[in-house]
């Protein structure tokens, strides 16, 4: 199984000044980097387009949290997953997300407009951990939104929103514990913030954290090369055990595998 986690909005900085004791020990048994890249604007549909695709938004066209059809589709990883007989679920709890896939490639999905308190991911985990026990899948997509709203509420590094990633922290831990040992699990933001906003170039919403762990992937190892969101489904599926697909922009982060 390939879990991959989406915190939103989540900064680099904000790990250790959140105390992040789960995502902390999760970097040192994998490998990761504080320096990867959003793209712009650094928004979250826009961003999740172009994980999802491998394409910057010049290509995909998805400039705000409103999707539009692209005009020259591309590929995404799900689609290209069930092109090799992989299944795929999503768990998440903004409702755009749905637009990701293409209809019918998805094997399960679940989402529910979640309330605007710390309890905001709580239900949504719940199911994560029962839809990752259940190992039906061979690629599950968790996205906590939380913290997210957090920064646009309380302001990003403001006590509220470091308070919303400790508990977020939280419920990583038990999602890690719930996933089995041989899996393969990255983690990562779409974009960080600064007051109560995003979007900009600016280092506090481009730059963002990136990690994953699992049998092929190097222990305590600070990837050295520029990552950027484009590369995460390359390397999604190569853990899925299938290439970058042409169409694709990003690469696999290759240095990170054992093998490498």
């Amino acid at each position: 199984m390939v879990v991959f986690v989406m915190i939103d909005g989540m900064r680099p900085d904000s790990i250790d000044a959140a105390n992040c004791v789960n995502l902390q020990a999760f970097m040192r048994r994998g490998s990761s980097t504080m320096q990867a890249q959003s793209v712009m604007p650094s928004v979250t549909l826009p961003c999740h387009t172009s994980i999802f695709h491998s394409v910057p938004p010049g290509r995909h066209g998805i400039t705000t949290n409103y999707y539009v059809p692209m005009a020259r589709p591309v590929p995404g990883l799900v689609e290209v997953a069930r092109m090799h007989g992989k299944k795929s679920a999503f768990v998440h709890n903004w409702e755009p997300l749905r637009d990701m896939t293409r209809p019918e490639q998805l094997s399960y999905s679940w989402c529910h407009e979640p309330p605007l308190d710390q309890s905001y991911d709580d239900e949504m985990h719940r199911e994560a951990v029962r839809v990752v026990q259940t190992q039906r899948y061979d690629f599950v997509f968790v996205y906590y939104g939380s913290v997210d709203t957090a920064g646009h509420v309380y302001g990003w590094m403001e006590q509220g929103y470091l308070d919303q990633l400790t508990h977020v922290d939280t419920l990583v831990g038990e999602l890690l514990a719930a996933i089995p040992a041989d899996s393969h699990v990255v983690i990562q933001a779409d974009h960080g913030g600064h007051e109560r906003t995003h979007g900009t170039d600016m280092a506090e919403d481009m730059t963002i954290p990136w990690m994953a762990a699992g049998p092929q992937i190097k222990t305590n190892y600070t990837i050295g090369r520029s990552v950027s969101l484009l590369d995460t489904a390359p390397t999604l599926a190569r853990m899925l055990g299938f290439g970058n697909h042409e169409d694709w922009n990003g690469t696999s982060i290759d240095e990170m595998f054992i093998d490498a």
